[in-house]
């Protein structure tokens, strides 16, 4: 049996009209399902530790299929329980849809639902763990006192610095929903980035790369405008922010952006969607199986595109091949 969570508010309400299609496919073919909706932030993530959290010893493995939008994924992730026996499908229902470009997981769900029911294979993936070593409030003054966030897993990417900026005041605007209603979504990003552009780029990093275990490499990044850690190619809505990089290898791909005068940044970012966006001097890559990141200055982060903390300190790691992916 399939077991479907749904974010029904996905793509500003579109998310329950993909979620009726889907059913009548499935009750028009007799397949047997159970379905259940998130109501607001932070469901999907007990409904799937409920799901995966108390299977039967000698039963079947459950399949969960996560329609939603990147978020949705992550938050579906964050629940997991038992990754050895949760089989993990993924219809693609957002405005980013960063996970379904890499994977080539089509937008339409009635095709993307026919590839899980007819030939879906399992290919498994890699999960990135965001580890904070520090938090802040959201003055970016005063630590926080409280014990510091549980780690958050991605499937996609961590970044700290200008994305996860844009994607923390996004969150909160309230324009957002309306743009996606009339399909100028993107124009919510646009001005976000402007502004946030304007702040970003004040601050300064220390990277320590470990690359296999045994060794590791220093870096010093001053003007810092982000650092995206990639699990994937994609982020942010389609910037090919790192070509080549390998969603099963156990090792995350760096993007870091430093040094580069915020008049210039205009001009970098529009070649990050066709990945051309190295041949800029301050645009560098770098790869290893985890990175330590101390920044001057506290800075949001993001997993996923979803933002809770602000941090000067964190531990971004990933576990080869944890996830169960079809597709």
């Amino acid at each position: 049996m399939y077991s479907f969570l749904v974010n029904p508010a996905s793509r500003s309400g579109r998310g329950q009209k993909y979620w009726e299609r889907i059913k009548s496919i499935l009750e028009e073919r007799k397949i047997p399902y159970q379905v259940y909706f998130s109501q607001g932030p932070g469901d999907i993530v007990r409904l799937a530790e409920m799901l995966t959290g108390s299977l039967p010893a000698g039963g079947e493995d459950i399949h969960l299929i996560i329609l939603g939008g990147d978020g949705t994924a992550n938050e579906a992730v964050q629940g997991i329980r038992d990754f050895k026996r949760t089989r993990f499908s993924y219809i693609p229902t957002g405005s980013s849809n960063d996970l379904a470009r890499d994977t080539g997981i089509s937008r339409d769900p009635a095709e993307a639902l026919e590839r899980i029911l007819s030939s879906a294979r399992e290919r498994p993936m890699d999960v990135g763990f965001l580890h904070y070593n520090s938090v802040y409030k959201s003055d970016g003054r005063t630590r926080e006192d409280k014990p510091v966030p549980h780690d958050r897993r991605f499937l996609v990417s961590c970044g700290i610095g200008f994305d996860a900026g844009v994607c923390q005041e996004a969150m909160h605007s309230h324009i957002k929903d309306f743009l996606n209603k009339i399909g100028l979504g993107k124009l919510t990003y646009l001005g976000i980035a402007l502004k946030q552009l304007i702040r970003s780029g004040n601050a300064a990093a220390e990277l320590t790369v470990e690359k296999d275990g045994l060794s590791s490499e220093k870096v010093n990044l001053s003007r810092l405008m982000f650092i995206a850690c990639m699990s994937h190619c994609y982020e942010g809505g389609g910037f090919y922010f790192c070509p080549g990089a390998d969603a099963s290898d156990g090792i995350l791909d760096l993007c870091t952006v430093s040094g580069v005068p915020k008049w210039k940044v205009l001009m970098v970012l529009p070649t990050a969607f066709t990945g051309k966006h190295y041949r800029y001097d301050g645009v560098e890559r770098y790869s290893g199986r985890s990175v330590r990141i101390h920044t001057t200055v506290p800075l949001w982060v993001h997993t996923d595109g979803e933002v809770s903390c602000l941090s000067d300190d964190i531990t971004v790691s990933c576990t080869r091949q944890l996830l169960r992916f079809y597709y």
